[in-house]
């Protein structure tokens, strides 16, 4: 395993537990002569998660890469830009997001630019009218697009109750299974992947951490199809004691 899965491993461990509002991530050496176009690769272990600062934005500039859109938004006086899952974004309208990573000076060399201030954002919302915007702004505030209510998760047949999954791992190792819940946590594209975790009430506070391709913004009910495996160990002391990999939307 090499030291950058390594280090990505710990980003996530870290992404998983903080829950401090954001911070600017420090590199883990200067004048390193390793560039990556990806953003994620560039953030370093000294990182923290945001969990509790609400962004309300304007899109002011947009392009893609090959993974990312990167997006120069306007909060108030100030303009920075952020990396989110590559998806279509709109100059012009109103957008919010709530978590991030925080980069100073990151330097892409797929456009040979520098950018002073980026975010990795994992969920980036956008906002219609003054109604909605208002309403993902209450959600986001007290919680109610994280929390699980089992009554409104609707399972297609075949799908995989996390209760049962949790009850009896060793019955589902290396098989393909269908699971279905709602999405309380996103980790964008660590070690190529997006990683998931998923809830659906049937087991209180506990969540399965799904990789896919996928890109499934917070508080969304969907099923994956996917390969479980147990004891996955990604190095750094962080592993998983069952997680569905390589997952892909059922429709």
């Amino acid at each position: 395993m090499t030291d950058k899965t390594i280090l990505f491993g710990v980003i996530i461990a870290l992404c998983a537990s903080c829950d401090t509002g954001p911070t600017e991530v420090k590199s883990v050496s200067s004048g390193s002569s390793e560039s990556s176009s990806s953003p994620s690769s560039e953030f370093s272990a000294l990182s923290e998660a945001s969990q509790s600062v609400l962004h309300q934005v304007e899109a002011k500039e947009t392009f893609d890469s090959e993974r990312y859109t990167y997006v120069r938004v306007a909060e108030g006086d100030e303009e920075y830009w952020v990396a989110i899952s590559k998806q279509p974004v709109e100059v012009g309208k109103k957008y919010v997001f709530q978590k991030g990573l925080m980069k100073k000076n990151f330097f892409s060399p797929e456009f040979n630019r520098v950018f002073e201030t980026l975010y990795l954002v994992s969920d980036f919302r956008p906002m219609g009218g003054t109604n909605q915007a208002e309403d993902v702004l209450s959600a986001l505030q007290s919680g109610d697009v994280l929390k699980v209510d089992p009554n409104q998760i609707t399972r297609p047949e075949g799908s995989v109750p996390l209760s049962e999954l949790f009850e009896n791992m060793s019955k589902y190792n290396g098989k393909q299974i269908v699971v279905t819940g709602k999405v309380v946590k996103v980790n964008p594209m660590i070690m190529g992947r997006n990683w998931i975790h998923i809830q659906d009430g049937t087991v209180e506070g506990k969540d399965l951490t799904v990789t896919t391709m996928e890109n499934i913004p917070l508080g969304h009910v969907v099923s994956f199809e996917g390969t479980i495996a147990l004891n996955k160990d990604f190095g750094a002391g962080y592993r998983y004691d069952i997680i569905l990999e390589g997952a892909v939307v059922k429709k």
